[in-house]
């Protein structure tokens, strides 16, 4: 099969140039921020690159060569630039730009006969090969900081289009692309430049799923959080909950702890001082209970001056010394705090169950008998409501 390599290049080019212009409207809407205006300018200088390569020996070299090959460059950068941008990653423009020129640069002082096409081969391809490394590489970075499942398939499209460029470099470094001239006949170059342009055109979408993931997930974040504090909120507690319980009933049910924390003397603070400052010392309980608490632990507002902690696969004893730590960190946080004549203390109840066995109900009534019994003793102290032997739970049940 022959395959047409400028006709390859012209398709190429209409469909950058297309979706250019699509993702500059987008960005114009101001419904997003700058990314959709870089991913814009990378396709248009892309489009009008591989447009100027297809006309090759049409028009003279000094427009076919220097100018197509360094627009080609320039929206290979501003393709890196729109990820880095999506990433919120600080970008030197003036850095970018003066790796553009100068990377540009040969193709006007050495390569910029016809003759010489292997070797300009080699080197943009080679180029454009580390642009897309480095793109895949912000990809995984996004994997692992935000979690976006859609970065995998940014890494994925870019994986092939990185291998075909270093193909293509060593196949014209060792001589083994076909013909004296770009458009000559038939040959790897064809092949590989098909395989590159479906992979370019099908990478247009990429960032918009990530886009459309990031704000599914931001989405839900507020949904599950308050946002006076960071915590869960219930919603986000039962959720979180439902998770540890279908955990636990894949695998061996472990024990886990929840706490009821309630914040004495809270109203009459707030009468005292004004509700801002009571805003502040709901803020400062969380982050306070952060410090002694592990990555895989929930906090969840419960209500009012009222929180929830589950402690995953921790023992009522151990709970205990983290309850106590929690309430020792708070106190100091509260005496830091300047001008307080009211000082909140921390009344907290505990309760140790089975996620898949108690239930999230269960576990917060046994929790809030053990926290009522904390503020009618004094207050400031520790509570547990011993747990339920898990025959007399089977009993029950």
């Amino acid at each position: 099969m022959v395959l047409d390599l400028r006709t390859i290049y012209v398709v190429c080019a209409v469909a950058c140039l297309v979706l250019g212009c699509v993702q500059l409207l987008a960005y114009a809407t101001g419904r997003f921020e700058r990314w959709p205006l870089w991913w814009g300018i990378s396709n248009l200088l892309l489009g009008f690159g591989s447009f100027g390569v297809a006309l090759r020996d049409i028009v003279p070299d000094f427009v076919s060569v220097g100018p197509a090959n360094s627009l080609t460059l320039a929206g290979y950068v501003a393709l890196l630039i729109a990820i880095r941008v999506f990433a919120a990653e600080r970008v030197n423009l003036l850095y970018y730009g003066v790796f553009i020129i100068l990377a540009s640069s040969p193709t006007f002082l050495v390569f910029s006969d016809g003759a010489s096409y292997l070797l300009r081969i080699a080197y943009f391809s080679a180029i454009f090969c580390c642009c897309d490394v480095a793109i895949m590489r912000q990809g995984l970075r996004l994997v692992r900081r935000e979690k976006l499942v859609s970065g995998w398939i940014l890494v994925g499209l870019f994986a092939p289009t990185a291998l075909i460029f270093a193909g293509r470099s060593t196949l014209a470094l060792i001589g083994r692309l076909d013909g004296d001239g770009l458009f000559d006949k038939a040959g790897p170059d064809q092949w590989l430049a098909l395989t590159a342009a479906v992979f370019i055109c099908l990478r247009g979408i990429t960032i918009v799923l990530m886009a459309s993931e990031r704000s599914r997930n931001k989405l839900i974040e507020l949904a599950h959080h308050d946002p006076l504090t960071g915590a869960m909120n219930r919603s986000g507690l039962a959720d979180a909950f439902g998770r540890l319980e279908a955990m636990q009933r894949a695998g061996t049910a472990a024990p886990l702890s929840v706490f009821l924390i309630d914040i004495d003397h809270f109203k009459t603070l707030n009468d005292t001082h004004g509700h801002a400052v009571g805003d502040r010392i709901l803020l400062l309980f969380v982050q306070a209970a952060r410090t002694q608490l592990g990555a895989g632990d929930i906090v969840a507002r419960q209500g009012g001056d009222e929180f929830v902690v589950v402690l995953e696969s921790t023992a009522i004893d151990a709970a205990v010394h983290i309850a106590e730590r929690i309430r020792a960190a708070f106190h100091e946080a509260v005496q830091r705090e300047a001008g307080l004549r009211v000082l909140p203390t921390l009344s907290i109840g505990i309760t140790e169950g089975r996620a898949g066995r108690d239930g999230l109900g269960a576990l917060l009534q046994g929790a809030d008998e053990a926290v009522y019994r904390a503020k009618r003793d004094g207050r400031d102290r520790v509570e547990v409501r011993p747990p339920v032997p898990e025959d007399a739970a089977v009993e029950a049940a």
